[in-house]
């Protein structure tokens, strides 16, 4: 499974972590921020990694930033994305099997074994494909249609 990441300037030593962690685990890690300054801004990169899914270069993201809260938004304006934003283990797992999410956000402040469980735990779970969840996108889609 091919995974792209990115983080604004807020994250760099974590995603470093991250990435060496889910590559040991045998994940094909695709870098869309391997150059961050002080004044970058978080948009320009969930907009790569949405664009790379977008693109089948990647099959999921891995989006942090100070809170993950501006990746999330950043990420969700892309037609057919939808980014989860996770604290826990158990929202990241909801995120992929309620919600189908191809992108997860984070805060680089959280602590890192709770990063890479969370990470781990996104990119394990599956979609359940309930009755309920496939409804819930086809509302989801026919809206940004309608948009």
């Amino acid at each position: 499974m091919r995974i792209g990441i990115a983080t604004d300037h807020n994250g760099v030593n974590e995603k470093k972590v991250l990435i060496e962690y889910l590559t040991k685990k045998g994940y094909e890690i695709k870098d869309y921020s391997p150059q961050n300054d002080p004044l970058d801004d978080y948009p320009k990169f969930a907009h790569r990694v949405c664009k790379a899914i977008a693109k089948k270069e990647v099959d999921l993201g891995i989006l942090m930033c100070g809170t993950g809260i501006g990746m999330a938004i950043a990420a969700n304006k892309h037609r057919g994305i939808r980014c989860a934003l996770a604290s826990t283990v158990e929202e990241a797992k909801l995120g992929r099997g309620h919600n189908n999410a191809q992108i997860l956000a984070m805060s680089h402040k959280d602590d890192i074994d709770n990063i890479r469980a969370m990470s781990l735990a996104f990119i394990e779970e599956s979609f359940y494909g309930d009755e309920r969840h496939v409804r819930r996108l086809k509302e989801i889609e026919e809206y940004e249609d309608e948009s």
